[in-house]
């Protein structure tokens, strides 16, 4: 699945993978799922989204600086993507972040898509090795190369409903992003 969101983004939301029940079924990053519904509230409540529900294709969603997209194209089973899921569509995330050259800030939702940014990175041979980043929610790295990593765990139902990841939580992680963008 395809990325979505704004082609001149100064911010980067980088998921795990298409939701079996929500975007691998809607064709848009959370979007009609639990996640997303967490997620475009906050989105819309700092300017990045144009409503805070996004259900389908249709529903009007426009994101304004922000483009979301995924570590993995297809949804993995029991949403944890082999190694070998991970290799196969690192090509695609490699071309979409080349294309996005006025992103300034990469907000990782998980530590796969957080590692999965470090491996992109590392790759490219901008940073030497992943061990120097731990993930942690709200952590932020500024990478060599101009743009700002920051971490938040992701807006999955467990997560949320768990209370591991809280809307303050995750609106101060967007807020920070928006900050970085806008300096």
């Amino acid at each position: 699945m395809p990325g979505f969101g704004d082609p001149n983004a100064r911010v980067i939301v980088l998921g795990l993978a298409p939701g079996a029940h929500g975007s691998n079924r809607t064709g848009r990053p959370f979007t009609g799922d639990a996640s997303g519904n967490f997620m475009y509230p906050v989105l819309h409540e700092i300017g990045f989204a144009s409503q805070p529900l996004a259900t389908d294709l249709n529903d009007g969603m426009v994101l304004k600086d922000l483009y979301i997209t995924a570590a993995v194209r297809c949804a993995p089973p029991d949403n944890k993507p082999l190694p070998s899921e991970l290799a196969n569509c690192a090509p695609y995330l490699d071309r979409e972040f080349r294309g996005l050259k006025k992103a300034k800030v990469v907000v990782a939702l998980g530590k796969i898509a957080f590692d999965a940014y470090l491996s992109h990175l590392k790759q490219l041979g901008i940073i030497e090795r992943r061990r120097a980043f731990l993930f942690q929610h709200g952590a932020k790295y500024k990478i060599l190369d101009g743009r700002t990593l920051l971490a938040s765990y992701h807006p999955s139902n467990q997560n949320t409903q768990t209370g591991k990841l809280t809307r303050a939580m995750f609106m101060q992680v967007f807020k920070e992003a928006r900050r970085l963008a806008d300096e």
